[in-house]
């Protein structure tokens, strides 16, 4: 290993724990529980730390995840990155690889304060002719339960700024794979109200340098993103009719994230991955109810009229 391959996977790494700690320490001022710190080992390779808050006053569940794994792909794991167009000389062995991220998923209680997912990551692997191959992807992505035009521009629009500096380009074509990404085809409907979301930003694409402020804009935009939301809708009032859509949505969530999660299958084919980190993105309570549809001309019905056809929020 060359030292600047070590000094760019310990930049990456000191960027996301400090993302991490940000983050616990803003949920930590809005919900006076706190946070469960579990430092893990791999067997295989990897460490990580998982916080997660459960049974808050604000929060029902919310977890901030950063995991730095060193193993090699099964063949499960590079037949998944064959099938976006990823081109691995694998011969006839595994591949080394090297990844790190930070994962966050916050379902809050109350129905008025939208869940929100981030994930930002970098990876390289070394295929069978000795290649060494690296990339960045991850994003950030709001889902409510009932619908905030307001709320919902000013998250897109710290995540453009965010691009902007970088490369203008960036929000528009980013915002339109969100929307492809989060979509679950059996429902017919988007996940949420969409963010950014990016995947295979490699050497064609960027240096690593560029790659990696690219990123972590990303990353730092996430706290301004949110928490002016939660602050927003701390203290709004809901009743059972909102709790019950609240459960619904969150149906919808646990489909797409267990059926067409790129992250969660990646997880679940990695020999001795840690599935209590990986499914840390599942609520604690969810719901599904034969054949419900939501009343004609009500709150619930807005928000999936627009769940089925993705808004432009920034004009």
């Amino acid at each position: 290993m060359t030292i600047s391959t070590i000094v760019r996977r310990n930049k990456f790494i000191e960027f996301i724990k400090k993302l991490q700690r940000d983050i616990v320490s803003n949920v930590n001022s809005v919900d006076s529980a706190h946070f469960t710190e579990d430092e893990w080992t791999r067997s295989g390779g990897g460490q990580g730390i998982s916080c997660v808050l459960q049974d808050g006053n604000v929060f029902e569940k919310a977890g901030v995840n950063i995991s730095i794994v060193e193993s090699t792909l099964s063949n499960a794991a590079i037949q998944q990155m064959r099938s976006r167009g990823r081109l691995l000389n694998s011969g006839t062995t595994n591949l080394p690889f090297f990844a790190c991220g930070i994962s966050l998923v916050i379902h809050p209680k109350s129905p008025k304060i939208p869940t929100v997912h981030m994930n930002y990551r970098y990876f390289e692997v070394t295929d069978a002719t000795g290649r060494s191959i690296f990339w960045f992807g991850g994003g950030s992505d709001l889902t409510p339960m009932y619908l905030d035009k307001d709320d919902a521009i000013h998250f897109h629009e710290i995540l453009k700024k965010a691009c902007d500096i970088h490369n203008e380009t960036y929000y528009p074509k980013f915002k339109k794979w969100c929307d492809e990404y989060f979509y679950i085809p059996h429902r017919k409907e988007h996940r949420g109200i969409g963010g950014i979301f990016f995947d295979d930003l490699d050497e064609s694409m960027v240096s690593w340098d560029s790659g990696f402020e690219f990123v972590k804009s990303c990353g730092e935009a996430f706290i301004p993103s949110y928490f002016p939301i939660v602050e927003k809708h701390l203290n709004e009032p809901f009743n059972e009719k909102n709790k019950l859509w609240q459960q619904i949505r969150r149906g919808r969530y646990v489909e797409f994230n267990l059926v067409y999660d790129r992250g969660t299958k990646f997880g679940l084919a990695t020999p001795e991955g840690r599935i209590e980190s990986i499914l840390m993105s599942l609520p604690l309570t969810s719901r599904w109810e034969y054949c419900h549809q939501p009343e004609k001309d009500s709150e619930e019905e807005k928000l999936l009229l627009v769940l089925q056809q993705p808004v432009e929020w920034i004009e």
